[in-house]
């Protein structure tokens, strides 16, 4: 998709300037890398191009801040303060908007941001006053431009807390003006429905520069802390605006709320000078304890360790980017259970969010990020922890599927997520060499295996005829194609489905390999057997003749489903690829031919009955559509693994089919990449605006090929 903001990404010096380089280690910028969207008059007037832009910030507990450029609020979700607090309410909105404005004088007061959207008709007159947008090393910053006045904004938020700062500079102005915010809130949590009215009652009070707002006991209480020079605040008390979130209107859930306004804080302001408001619910000594400019440096030092601990192919260009948006989805979760579990042996606990907004962490897309978000980008000690916190989750022989919002207890609904689990290991071990975890996690692992070879929750069981893995059981949709609505599963694969299978045969050579070389061949023996029955079955009755692929599904309630899915890549991209290796290029190109997009794979191949080409409308609407045609982005991992396995030096054709990426690192989240896309073009961006899979295997991905193309031309040099 095209937008017309002037888009461009500026990033530190190549690797091969080593002067420069030096220099960048002695005074590593942190602005770097920048993306930079300049607007000129005929972008501000036209709305897309602010709307459908969105910003993200996060802190590393599953807490964000996010918009529209523009400041309009279009999703519930969109706010300046999502705090995340232990179990029970989980995320909570505490801080919706601020509306600022320019007082040039008594009669003229000018919004910088769109005005607050109370009808369906949105209005975008103060976003014409914006010039710029960037995000530097992961910081929004917003450029405003009125009759001379120039403004600029910054949102970050300290990471491990749940306070968000929202600094403006005068950059250049002809004398001194005035600068107006107001601020609107409901507190709510995260997912809960909204109400129309206005939920509770507020209080305000004061101490010095101190404001505390307090709504239900439910809720924390909302400290906001003026930092700056000649400002007064102006309580009123207001609860006067309602507002209409549009695209929840459009995804068929509620989108009017009530939102309360404390008062006006006032500032004056002169060239060069600054002031920061914050806002949390953390205690007030966690508040003080740092200036906003000194938190500021804080989290640029730390976006700058993270640039220095990547693999030095995920230092530049896009990768740079990347790299800061992989951090947005690694959390220390605030579960109780995982704090005491893991103080007691030493370690911390980590996970993934799947992704923003209204994702919590998910085992399934946890396992298969780990190697793009925390191993590529030189995380490894926070891999480690990430797999030995699903590790101490393990019931019935599976890692949950997700841990539900508020609540400290996995969700185990799940076939696949746990054979990515050994998938994940394997990627770590080999990053690594970590003997002493892989040690912890082999009994586990081999618990896991005796489960699935006697049969566990859900139906999960190895068929002892043919050695395959069956999983299904009524109204329980258990692999990643997981979309439920009113009971109605979209995509029944009750049965042996094909990424099952090759997930399983995997995972068995995988722990055949590890226990063999830790406990010898008597130990491992029955692995190998089960895995070598597995691949004959496979290879017998997945192979689909008339199509020249594999069938999608087997032994399922309708026999075997010929649907043309991206899934059976999987068969080819492993570790240890189930296919035999005759059937590689015909299963790889039939998936190019059919399913491939600038944007990952199509779920279901145009002309299936079932094909949907837009992911639109309500929910109902929406997953029907889901897993029948839609883009996945992640997808683009496995289809490039399985692409090079079949074609190992065309490593420049293999970078092309990430070339959709760049372009859409300006669009909809900003800098980050979204979970999935329309399956025509223009290929539109739908669901999350930030997405935990999607980013890891892109960066993983660019991070492969440039090594590989690296190699080759080495090996070229020298022979």
């Amino acid at each position: 998709m095209n937008l017309t903001g002037k888009d461009a990404i500026i990033t530190r010096a190549s690797e091969g300037n080593k002067q420069c380089e030096l220099r960048n280690k002695k005074r590593r910028s942190a602005l770097e890398p920048i993306r930079r969207i300049i607007f000129d008059e005929e972008d501000r007037a036209d709305d897309y191009q602010l709307l459908r832009r969105e910003w993200l910030v996060t802190n590393g507990l599953g807490g964000y801040a996010s918009g529209t450029i523009d400041g309009t609020l279009d999703r519930r979700y969109h706010a300046l303060l999502v705090a995340a607090l232990p179990s029970v309410p989980g995320r909570v909105v505490l801080l919706n908007r601020l509306v600022e404005s320019v007082k040039l004088d008594k009669e003229r007061r000018i919004l910088l941001g769109a005005e607050l959207n109370e009808e369906p008709d949105r209005k975008i007159n103060g976003a014409y006053h914006i010039t710029e947008f960037s995000l530097e090393a992961g910081i929004p910053v917003w450029r405003y431009s009125v009759e001379g006045y120039v403004l600029e904004k910054r949102v970050f938020m300290p990471h491990l807390q749940n306070t968000v700062h929202l600094t403006y500079t005068l950059v250049s102005a002809p004398s001194g003006c005035s600068i107006e915010l107001r601020p609107f809130l409901q507190f709510c949590s995260h997912d809960e429905s909204l109400n129309e009215n206005l939920c509770g009652c507020y209080s305000i009070s004061t101490r010095e520069n101190r404001f505390e707002i307090s709504g239900e006991e439910k809720y924390p209480v909302l400290k906001l802390l003026p930092w700056g020079k000649e400002w007064e605040f102006e309580l009123d008390g207001k609860s006067e605006c309602r507002v209409h979130h549009c695209l929840e209107e459009q995804r068929g859930y509620e989108s009017l709320q009530w939102l309360w306004t404390p008062g006006v804080i006032s500032l004056n302001m002169r060239q060069g000078s600054t002031f920061t408001l914050s806002a949390s619910c953390e205690p007030w000594e966690t508040i003080l304890a740092l200036t906003p400019q000194q938190a500021l440096k804080t989290e640029q030092a730390r976006m700058s360790q993270l640039l220095d601990s990547s693999v030095p192919e995920a230092r530049k260009g896009i990768a740079a980017e990347l790299v800061i948006a992989a951090d947005q989805f690694i959390i220390t979760p605030v579960r109780a259970n995982d704090a005491v579990r893991t103080h007691v042996s030493g370690d911390e606990a980590r996970s993934v969010i799947a992704g923003y907004h209204w994702f919590t962490d998910w085992g399934r897309d946890t396992m298969i990020s780990l190697e793009g978000l925390t191993l590529t980008t030189g995380r490894f000690t926070e891999a480690g922890w990430i797999l030995k916190t699903f590790a101490r989750y393990i019931r019935n022989g599976l890692i949950p599927n997700l841990f539900p919002e508020g609540k400290d207890d996995g969700r185990y609904n799940t076939a696949d997520a746990t054979l990515w689990f050994f998938h994940a290991v394997h990627r770590y071990i080999q990053y690594t060499n970590d003997h002493a975890t892989l040690l912890k996690l082999l009994d586990p692992m081999l618990d896991i295996v005796k489960h699935h070879l006697e049969g566990t929750i859900y139906g999960i069981r190895v068929d002892n005829s043919d050695g395959l893995l069956y999983q299904g059981e009524e109204g329980v949709q258990l692999t990643w194609m997981d979309a439920l609505v009113d009971g109605w599963v979209v995509t029944p694969r009750r049965g042996k489905a094909v990424e099952i299978n090759a997930l399983w045969y995997n995972a068995l050579m995988l722990l055949e390999g590890w226990v063999r070389s830790e406990r010898g061949g008597a130990a491992s023996g029955f692995l190998a057997e089960a895995a070598q029955k597995a691949r004959r079955s496979f290879n017998e009755r997945f192979w689909y003749e008339k199509g020249g692929y594999l069938y999608d599904v087997i032994d399922g309630e309708s026999g075997a489903d010929k649907a043309l899915r991206p899934n059976q890549v999987l068969a080819v991209s492993l570790d240890y690829p189930v296919l035999e290796k005759i059937k590689w290029q015909a299963v790889v190109n039939k998936v190019k031919e059919n399913l491939l997009t600038p944007y990952g794979l199509r779920s279901l191949a145009p002309g299936d009955p079932q094909y949907k080409p837009e992911y639109f409308g309500d929910l109902r609407a929406r997953d029907a559509a889901y897993h029948q045609g839609t883009v996945w982005a992640w997808l683009i991992g496995p289809f490039i693994d399985a692409w090079l396995r079949c074609y190992p030096s065309d490593t420049d054709g293999a970078r092309k089919f990430l070339d959709g990426f760049r372009a859409h690192m300006g669009e909809a989240c900003v800098g980050s990449i979204s979970e999935i896309f329309d399956a025509e073009p223009p290929f539109t961006p739908r669901g999350c605006i930030a997405q935990a899979w999607s980013v890891a295997e892109v960066l993983r991905c660019i991070v492969k090929t440039e090594k590989m193309k690296t190699e080759h031309e080495q090996r070229r040099e020298n022979s």
